[in-house]
């Protein structure tokens, strides 16, 4: 009995971490705005996945190809398309809305336990989506590590 007793809590001990699911929804507007991510700003493990959800027509999740690790695979969701992505290669990922990338539809995903200062935001990415970006990086330092 003692050693069923040692096999079952060796056997908890030993399992894998369970890579988790997280989901993002894509919309023309919440309380931060319009042309939004919800959330805006994710910090995961590798090996998690994040469904991107169209809640609201016209929307999609693709790369934003100067803001994405190299070596990474890219994504490109079609309009209105709900997909999921599991992220493997740590660092920090670009994810615009083609059709509203302009109005600064995007969102940023942290794969790891890098800071999000550390973030290196492209100079050649629009103005509007640079502020964007770096209203959800200041929003991520403020708030208490996971």
């Amino acid at each position: 009995m003692r050693l069923m007793m040692a096999l079952g809590v060796a056997m908890l001990l030993a399992r894998p971490a369970m890579a988790e699911m997280h989901e993002v929804r894509m919309l023309n507007r919440n309380d931060t705005g319009g042309m939004v991510y919800e959330p805006d700003y994710l910090q995961i493990a590798p090996g998690d996945t994040v469904k991107f959800i169209a809640t609201h027509v016209s929307h999609n999740a693709a790369t934003i190809p100067s803001f994405w690790p190299e070596g990474a695979a890219t994504v490109r969701g079609r309009i209105n398309e709900e997909i999921e992505v599991t992220f493997t290669t740590p660092g920090f990922y670009g994810i615009q809305c083609i059709p509203h990338y302009a109005m600064g539809m995007v969102m940023l995903v942290q794969v790891g336990t890098e800071k999000p200062s550390a973030a290196a935001v492209p100079q050649s990415l629009p103005p509007r989506v640079r502020q964007r970006f770096a209203d959800i990086i200041t929003r991520a330092e403020a708030k208490p590590a996971p």
